[in-house]
């Protein structure tokens, strides 16, 4: 028997890069812990954290690779499949054009090290325009505004939490999210801190939620009406004459346009619509211009909705008016050790390259919009998708009209997942290849780095090595990407490219390199944000376009919608807003039994007044109905929630047949995006509409 060691990783479940001390003898783990010594997590771990055993040890994740035959899946050889898929793509390709074949990548890989850097290749090997991933289900307004105000998608302002005296939450739940968009480990310790400085914490949401609880104030606020109320408190600091730019005054463009935008919008005149009353919005708008240091931080709730493009634009708009932006406790930009923005200035941006074949959505990002995935594959015609690879991801599940996704499914000659478990949606493939899990893989966070509150890096070792027939993701689409070009193996790996990243990045004269990383298992604290937007902002003439003119004409849709005078829906009087659980990420954390055990969660959360018009009681079965679809869960009644909306939790529903996670199919609970409509989008971004989707509630 050995002695008991000790490993430090950081958690790659969430965003929040929270550093774990893991206790590990002969195989087995001891105690999953925080890392104390960790200088950005402090100890700090959420419940998912100690899941990543179960992950590890799961019975039944896939370990080699898998063919679909008329008998059930059947294990395969790498090089076997390889050759199957390679062949299989190259002829649909041959006879069909290059993007007859789809990929959708799944959250997942903006959480693994080796396909954050490697997927670059195996996109050029493969050779299709027709990408998609989640980040069209989740924060491309974010990624669009800062292309359009700053010349650089991945360039996003961040919230100085740490510092800032006054900040207003809108959409967003950091608390249960563990930040999102803003890598904030230990959430709820820093809303406190500011509260404890004399500070005050506001949120904006249908639902009192759980940030909410714990919030100075709260105000309710209805779905899809948040660009009204975000012009309501710009149009204030005009109107009250309380812009002030700060130190990015001779940078700022278009503020005389904006001024003429944002008049139309008095708090007078969009209150009712946003459920609440004029003084509050003024007042709110008074407030986060009085305070010695603001931040107006907007995250799913404002972004996966009719108007999400908006109000990520507005929410830019809002700190960059209060003299916020680029400053000590308002809205800054991390300057993360791989700097995923150097050497952008001045190269034009993807967004609106190409369009979608169908429905004619915009490219950004070189991906095209999930919500139209589906109609690429289903309508006939040249550039149809015939044969698709999923990477990490359950679309059947996570994106919108998930019934009519896996219609689509069905449609293909050809699909290949790379994924550990047989789900909803890689049921469907034709071959399903498995990689290593967390535990098994190097980590470095490329992504979140880029969010996070504080300037921080740390390199993860693997904690137990793979077996010989193993491979991690990367070496998947390596190996994948080599038999459909036919090419050698140049020998690079993640690990020589991040290090190339790091020694050519931003700390790089400082002796920054993957060696020291791996010589500080705890982590480098690079300190807080500084401001550095003079330096990193990536337009021509490093001006900040404040008023952009495709925003100024999104405001006409916004008035003609009719979202000023709403007449009442009878058919579907509520809206459905979707919810995030604390032990629960997307839908890929349901087959650990630590994360689910307990009361069930998924429930229909409505205010005491509706379910009592409705005559539902608590905990009564509830029929959801949509224009697409239908549901049945029970209900929670819940004052927490405004009247005429409903709120049900994303990530659920794991009961299709023929999958394979028992812990998740064990489990109550149905998928809310089987009455979401794929067909609503912010047609701004192309990003996909959740929130605010109408439906009717009966007695089931």
């Amino acid at each position: 028997m050995s002695e008991a060691e000790t490993h430090y990783r950081t958690c790659n479940i969430c965003e929040a890069m929270c550093g774990l001390e893991i206790k590990h003898k002969d195989g087995e783990i001891l105690s999953i812990k925080g890392d104390h010594d960790d200088p950005f997590s402090r100890g700090h771990i959420c419940p998912k954290a100690v899941a990543l055993q179960d992950f590890y040890k799961d019975k039944d994740r896939l370990r080699k690779p898998v063919r679909r035959t008329p008998d059930g899946w059947q294990e395969i050889s790498w090089d076997e499949a390889f050759s199957e898929i390679a062949t299989r793509f190259r002829d649909i390709q041959q006879a069909n054009g290059m993007d007859s074949v789809g990929v959708y990548l799944g959250n997942p890989n903006a959480h693994n090290f080796g396909n954050a850097i490697m997927l670059p290749r195996f996109f050029k090997a493969l050779g299709t325009n027709n990408r998609y991933s989640s980040a069209s289900a989740d924060q491309l307004p974010h990624h669009v505004a800062s292309n359009y105000m700053l010349g650089a998608g991945m360039l996003i302002p961040i919230p100085d939490i740490d510092h800032t005296d006054f900040m207003l939450i809108i959409g967003a739940n950091p608390i249960v999210s563990n930040g999102s968009l803003m890598t904030a480990p230990g959430v709820g310790k820093r809303l406190k801190a500011i509260q404890q400085r004399g500070g005050k914490v506001v949120v904006v949401d249908p639902r009192r939620t759980e940030t909410a609880k714990k919030a100075d104030q709260h105000l309710f606020i209805r779905p899809e009406t948040d660009a009204l109320f975000m012009l309501a408190l710009a149009h204030t600091l005009f109107d009250e004459q309380r812009i002030d730019l700060g130190h990015l005054e001779s940078r700022i463009h278009g503020l005389e346009s904006l001024a003429e935008a944002v008049k139309p919008y008095a708090p007078e005149n969009v209150a009712g619509t946003c459920g609440m009353d004029a003084a509050t919005i003024r007042e709110l708008a008074r407030d986060m211009a009085a305070a010695n240091s603001a931040v107006c931080y907007s995250r799913m709730g404002a972004s996966t909705q009719s108007f999400g493009g908006l109000c990520q634009w507005l929410n830019n708009v809002l700190n960059i008016l209060t003299g916020n932006f680029d400053s000590r406790g308002g809205a800054m930009f991390p300057q993360p050790a791989l700097d995923l923005v150097r050497d952008k200035k001045g190269k034009p941006g993807s967004y609106g390259r190409y369009e979608s074949r169908v429905r004619k959505l915009p490219y950004f990002n070189n991906e095209f919009p999930v919500a139209t995935l589906a109609d690429e594959i289903l309508t006939p015609g040249e550039g149809q998708i015939r044969a698709m690879i999923t990477i990490a991801g359950n679309p059947v599940l996570s994106a919108p009209g998930g019934v009519r996704l896996e219609e689509a499914f069905d449609n293909l000659e050809f699909m290949v997942s790379v994924d550990i478990y047989l789900n909803e949606t890689t049921r469907h493939a034709d071959i399903i290849l498995p990689a290593t899990t967390g535990l098994e893989v190097p980590h470095f966070d490329v992504f979140f780095n880029s969010f996070a509150v504080r300037n921080t890096a740390r390199f993860s070792e693997p904690m137990f090595e793979k077996s010989p027939d193993q491979k991690h993701d990367w070496e998947i689409l390596r190996d994948l990407g080599l038999h459909l070009t036919g090419r050698d193996d140049d020998g690079v790996t993640p690990e020589m490219m991040l290090d190339a990243g790091l020694k050519h990045g931003t700390y790089g004269a400082k002796g920054m390199s993957l060696s020291k990383l791996k010589d500080s298992p705890h982590g480098v604290d690079l300190g807080p944000l500084q401001p550095c937007l003079e330096q990193r902002i990536q337009t021509d003439d490093g001006l900040i376009r404040i008023a952009p003119q495709l925003y100024l004409d999104d405001l006409k849709r916004l008035n003609e919608s009719g979202i000023l005078n709403p007449e009442q829906d009878c058919d579907y009087p509520f809206s459905m807003i979707s919810r995030r659980l604390p032990r629960s990420h997307n839908t890929w954390t349901q087959n650990s039994h630590r994360l689910v055990k307990g009361k069930n969660p998924c429930t229909v959360q409505m205010n005491t007044a509706d379910a009592k018009k409705l005559g539902i009681s608590d905990g009564q079965i509830a029929l959801i109905v949509s224009s697409t679809g239908k549901i049945q869960l029970p209900v929670e009644i819940d004052d927490d929630i405004f009247e005429g909306v409903i709120s049900v939790p994303q990530g659920w529903g794991h009961n299709r047949a023929n999958t394979a996670m028992t812990v998740a199919e064990s489990q109550p609970g149905v998928s809310m995006n089987d009455i979401t409509d794929s067909q609503r989008i912010d047609v701004l971004t192309g990003n996909a509409a959740f929130n605010g989707t109408r439906v009717a509630v009966r007695i089931a």
